[in-house]
């Protein structure tokens, strides 16, 4: 029994809902998918719950689900799983948080995201802040991606249950940092001062002086988020299923997430996550691990970004170049010898700005799957499809016995 290989593509935020100004479709109903309509006219098709119906999930708890691991019991915060992302090896006690770049005016923050400044200045902030900040304990602060950094309390694990300063919406002040013990209000307090000091180092940095000069929004406050510790994995994915796995991957939340289940992870030069990403050179580095390992994972950030702007046509305009993306990766493989699966971790519907509960769409092609009747890849036509709806942790169990790697239950 001959063994395939497996690659699983995530479109980020890729389920919608239908929209006024696209004629009553979805972005991915509207989109020309011309590469997507082939697999799935070859492929069956289906909707997933990420989680379970109606409950909108993170892009963390999301992806852990999907990869097959129950997020009730695994999840520990995002802030260890952003660290991982930028490269940081930590240790159990260790305490991470996600940060935004933020502008404040006049004691109100008037952008969540610095006009989401670009990775280049996140990192050259990041680093003064490291240089020029003290605090009572260690800390390390990176950037990540874009407007993202992260933070890490060295050995303050056990003042997770801490709050958060992010009022998740412009024309509010920052939140004060809440705790629920004595050592979480250890943590609060040393977050306090910490963003306080950053904040006067920020407020005077040639980049923000020059954003200034240029009219743009000013990154000169930090929001800090989602207190982590390590999670709660039992065993590795790797180990699990017996195969060598690699991710195409330039988000740092899903990066975390990729290597603590044991995954490689690779990001090409030009792979941003943001709008501007080189797809070709993702497509390309996933050919090109196909050949090695056994099971491919490949991450398309912007069509999330484009839910969360409100931006109908964007997110058309990605769904088409991740379109594009996956023509070459098609153009490239034998489809006999590979199962490919492409779904979103969740739904980010334009009209919600947000995560919301909606199914996803989900697609599986390649060797060994029974086709059903399906003609194009989009939430209506998936509604009709023969997987019908599944959960997201069914998606890896299924492409794995289509791979000829599960191993029967029973004698």
């Amino acid at each position: 029994m001959r063994k395939r290989k497996g690659l699983l593509i995530i479109l980020d935020g890729l389920g919608d809902r239908p929209i006024k100004e696209l004629g009553g479709k979805t972005p991915l109903e509207y989109a020309k998918t011309p590469n997507m309509d082939k697999l799935a006219k070859r492929g069956i098709l289906g909707q997933q719950d990420p989680i379970k119906p109606g409950q909108p999930a993170g892009s963390d708890t999301a992806h852990l689900s999907i990869f097959g691991y129950d997020p009730y019991k695994t999840y520990r915060g995002r802030g260890f799983f952003e660290a991982l992302g930028v490269g940081l090896d930590l240790d159990e006690d260790d305490l991470a948080f996600r940060v935004n770049f933020a502008t404040l005016e006049n004691g109100i923050i008037v952008d969540r995201r610095a006009g989401r400044i670009s990775t280049e200045e996140a990192h050259e902030l990041a680093k003064t802040i490291q240089e020029e900040v003290k605090l009572p304990i260690d800390f390390i602060f990176v950037g990540a991606t874009g407007h993202r950094a992260v933070l890490v309390l060295k050995g303050m694990a056990k003042g997770y249950r801490v709050g958060e300063n992010d009022p998740h919406e412009a024309g509010k002040p920052p939140e004060k940092f809440t705790w629920e013990d004595e050592e979480s209000r250890k943590v609060a307090e040393i977050l306090e001062e910490f963003v306080k000091k950053a904040h006067e180092v920020l407020e005077k940095h040639p980049i923000n002086e020059k954003r200034r000069r240029e009219g743009k929004p000013v990154a000169n406050y930090l929001l800090i988020r989602g207190a982590g510790i390590m999670p709660d994995i039992e065993k590795k994915f790797t180990e699990q299923w017996k195969v060598r796995a690699a991710g195409v991957i330039a988000v740092a939340l899903v990066k975390g997430v990729a290597r603590a289940i044991g995954f490689d992870v690779y990001t090409p030069e030009g792979a941003t996550g943001e709008y501007n990403t080189d797809e070709m050179a993702k497509a390309k580095k996933t050919v090109e691990l196909l050949r090695d390992y056994d099971f491919v994972f490949l991450h398309f950030k912007p069509t999330d970004a484009a839910g969360h702007d409100n931006n109908p046509k964007l997110k058309v305009e990605m769904i088409e170049k991740a379109d594009r993306m996956i023509g070459y990766i098609v153009e490239h493989i034998d489809l006999d010898e590979v199962v490919i699966a492409i779904t979103g971790d969740h739904s980010t519907p334009c009209e919600v700005m947000n995560h919301s509960g909606d199914p996803v769409p989900v697609l599986i092609a390649g060797g060994g799957v029974r086709t059903d009747y399906t003609e194009s890849f989009g939430e209506r036509e998936c509604m009709r499809g023969g997987l019908g709806r599944i959960k997201g942790h069914d998606i890896v169990p299924i492409m794995m016995d289509l791979m000829n790697r599960s191993e029967k239950f029973g004698a």
